[in-house]
């Protein structure tokens, strides 16, 4: 997959149809805990998170503090125009209020970048993205 369709399903899946997922019956599910803290924060969100902006390079992580920025990102396809990430896990539990995102977009103007407006939409979508690849981290874990 290019970074640019990564992009693209990055910040336009709503949460919601491509991106539903299919649970299995909760009998065939072992209860896993919602708490994994080995690293300071919830382990499932952390790795959700990584997982998540791959696509984009890291400026700083903190496993302890649960923070994950990355540098500018520019989608080939749209050269006049970068994103960065910041995501910050607030809870040791994995609960949809565990995890924030702020997503800062820049674009290209007679040569200089100017701050503009991300959608409003973009920050919540992303935590969503997130939100549901740790719960599929801790489903996929409790099958193994």
């Amino acid at each position: 997959m290019t970074r640019a369709s990564r992009l693209a399903i990055l910040l336009l899946c709503a949460g919601a149809g491509a991106c539903a997922h299919h649970r299995r019956p909760a009998t065939a599910e072992r209860v896993l805990p919602t708490r994994v803290t080995t690293i300071g924060v919830n382990a499932y969100l952390w790795r959700a998170t990584l997982d998540t902006l791959s696509f984009m390079s890291i400026a700083q992580t903190d496993s302890n503090g649960g923070v994950v920025v990355t540098n500018w990102y520019i989608n080939p396809s749209v050269p006049g125009e970068r994103m960065k990430v910041s995501v910050t896990i607030l809870d040791q539990d994995l609960r949809a209020d565990a995890v924030r995102v702020a997503a800062a977009r820049q674009v290209l103007q007679n040569g200089q970048w100017v701050d503009t407006s991300v959608q409003a939409a973009t920050n919540q979508r992303l935590e969503e993205i997130i939100l549901q690849k740790a719960r599929d981290l801790r489903r996929n874990a409790s099958a193994g």
